[in-house]
C-alpha cells in the first residue's frame, strides 16, 4: 500500500480520462519549465550585458549561442526518440520494454555527452570561424563555448531524464528541477560575473554548475523515486535492436529540429558582418523570441508524449480529438503573444542594454517575425503528432529542405548583403513554406492511421 499513492501522483496514464484536462495538465509543467529555462538564458545575457557590456553580450550570444544551439537542440530532439519509444511502450503497458528503453537510452546520452564534448573542444574554434565571428569576439566566444562544453555530459543527461519521465505522464518534477536550477544559476551569474568580475567565464561555470546538479537530481529520481520505473546505474546497456529503434524516431527529428539551427548559423553568419550593434540586437531579442518557442516546445512534448501513449494502446478517437484541441490552443497562445511583444519589445529590450540603435534594430527584428508565429503552429503540432506515430522521414525531408535550403538561397542568393530586416524575412517564409507542407502531409496519411488503429483496437 504503501507504493500505490506515490506511484499515481508521478506517473498519468494518458489513455484514459478528460482529454483537455489531461493535456493542459501535462502542458502547464512543461512551459513553466521551459519559461524557467529560458530565465535562464535570459539572466546570463542580462548580467553580461549589463556588467561586461555590448561585446560580452554579443560573445555569448552570437555565434557562440549557435554553436551552443545547435548541439542542445540535437540532443533535445534525438532523446525525443526515446519519449516516444518509452510512452508507446508504457501506453500498451509493456513493462519490459519500458526498463530496457530506460536504460539504453540512459547509457547513450552518458557516452554520446563524454564524446561531444571532447571533440568540441577541438572543434570550436574552426566552426567560430566558419560563422565570421568577428576578430574582436572570437576570444570570448570560444571560451564561452568550451566552457560550456566541460559541462555537456550533465545537460545531455538532464534532457534525456526529463526526457524519460515526461513519457511516463511526469511533467512535474523536472519543472520542480529546472526552478531549483535556474536559482541557482542566478545567484552564480551574479556572483561570478557582477562579484568577482569573470565575465563570459563566469557565466560558462555558472551555467555546467547548474546543469550539474540538475543532472545529478533528474538521475536520482529516477534511481530513488519513480515507482515502476527504477533506474541501475549498474543495468546500463546499449541494446542495439532499442537503440535503432530510438534512433530511427530521434535521430530524423534531431535532423529536423537542426536544420532551424543550422539556417540560424547561416544567418548569423550574415548578420556578424552587420556589426556589434546588429548582433547584440538579435541576442537581446531572441530572448523574448525564445518565449514562443518555449510554448511551442511544451506543445510539442505534450501532444508527443499524449499522442505516443495512445498510439501504444490503440486509441484513435482519443487522437483525433487531442490533436485538434492542442493546435486551436497553440493558435490562441501565438495570437496574443504576437500582440504583446508588438507592444512591449521596447520596453523589454532595457533589461538588456541602453544603446538606442541596438533597442530599434531589435524593434525591426520583432515586426519581422513575431506577427507569424501563428503559421508555425501548424508545422510543430501536426509534425509532432506523426512523429508519435513514427512518421518521421517527410517530416525531415521537408524541414531540410523548406527550413535549411529555402533560408540559404534567401541568404545567400536573394538578399545577400541585404538590410537586417530582409535577412530576418526568411524566418516567416519558411514558416509557411513548411506548415504548408507538413499539413498536407499530414492530411493524406492521418486517416490510415486511424483506421489501422480501429482495426487493432477490435
Amino acid at each position: 500500500m504503501t507504493h500505490q499513492k506515490p506511484t499515481k501522483s508521478i506517473q498519468k496514464n494518458l489513455t484514459q480520462g478528460p482529454i483537455n484536462r489531461q493535456i493542459l495538465t501535462f502542458f502547464l509543467p512543461l512551459v513553466i519549465g521551459a519559461f524557467f529555462q529560458q530565465l535562464y538564458n535570459t539572466v546570463d545575457a542580462s548580467v553580461v550585458g549589463q556588467f561586461a557590456g555590448t561585446e560580452a553580450l554579443a560573445a555569448v550570444g552570437g555565434s557562440s549561442g549557435m554553436i551552443t544551439l545547435f548541439l542542445f537542440t540535437f540532443f533535445i530532439n534525438l532523446a525525443t526518440g526515446a519519449t516516444v519509444v518509452i510512452s508507446q511502450h508504457f501506453g500498451a503497458a509493456e513493462t519490459d520494454k519500458v526498463d530496457d528503453a530506460l536504460h539504453t537510452a540512459y547509457a547513450f546520452s552518458i557516452l554520446a555527452g563524454l564524446f561531444l564534448g571532447i571533440i568540441m573542444l577541438f572543434l570550436t574554434d574552426p566552426f567560430l570561424r566558419l560563422l565570421q565571428t568577428p576578430e574582436n569576439l572570437m576570444e570570448a566566444s570560444s571560451l564561452y563555448v568550451r566552457t560550456l562544453m566541460v559541462g555537456l555530459i550533465f545537460t545531455l543527461t538532464y534532457n534525456m531524464g526529463a526526457g524519460i519521465l515526461r513519457a511516463i505522464g511526469d511533467s512535474r518534477r523536472p519543472l520542480y528541477i529546472l526552478i531549483a536550477a535556474t536559482a541557482i544559476n542566478i545567484i552564480l551569474d551574479l556572483f561570478f560575473v557582477a562579484f568577482l568580475h569573470m565575465g563570459v567565464l563566469g557565466v560558462g561555470i555558472a551555467t555546467d554548475i547548474s546543469q550539474g546538479i540538475s543532472a545529478l537530481l533528474v538521475s536520482w529520481l529516477l534511481i530513488r523515486k519513480t515507482p515502476g520505473l527504477r533506474l541501475s546505474l549498474r543495468r546500463l546497456h546499449l541494446n542495439p535492436q532499442t537503440l535503432a529503434r530510438i534512433l530511427r524516431i530521434g535521430l530524423p527529428t534531431a535532423i529536423a529540429g537542426s536544420m532551424f539551427t543550422i539556417s540560424n548559423m547561416i544567418l548569423q553568419a550574415s548578420l556578424n558582418q552587420k556589426g556589434v550593434n546588429a548582433m547584440a540586437a538579435w541576442t537581446a531579442y531572441a530572448r523574448l523570441d525564445a518565449i514562443w518557442w518555449m510554448i511551442d516546445a511544451s506543445f510539442s512534448a505534450s501532444i508527443t508524449t499524449f499522442i505516443g501513449q495512445n498510439f501504444g494502446a490503440a486509441k484513435p478517437d482519443r487522437i483525433k480529438k487531442a490533436s485538434r484541441n492542442v493546435l486551436l490552443i497553440e493558435l490562441a497562445f501565438a495570437l496574443v503573444l504576437t500582440g504583446l511583444l508588438l507592444i512591449f519589445t521596447p520596453s523589454l529590450m532595457l533589461l538588456f542594454t541602453r544603446d538606442a540603435e541596438v533597442i530599434h534594430l531589435a524593434e525591426d527584428i520583432c515586426r519581422c517575425i513575431a506577427p507569424f508565429y501563428a503559421i508555425y503552429a501548424f508545422s510543430e503540432v501536426l509534425g509532432s503528432i506523426l512523429r508519435a506515430e513514427n512518421k518521421v522521414l517527410i517530416t525531415t525531408l521537408i524541414n531540410l529542405l523548406g527550413i535549411c535550403g529555402f533560408r540559404a538561397i534567401w541568404l545567400l542568393v536573394i538578399v545577400p548583403g541585404g538590410s537586417v530586416r530582409q535577412l530576418f524575412s526568411c524566418m516567416p517564409i519558411s514558416w509557411a513554406i513548411i506548415s504548408a507542407s507538413i499539413t498536407i502531409y499530414y492530411l493524406l496519411q492521418q486517416p490510415g492511421i486511424l483506421h489501422r488503429l480501429e482495426g487493432r483496437s477490435k
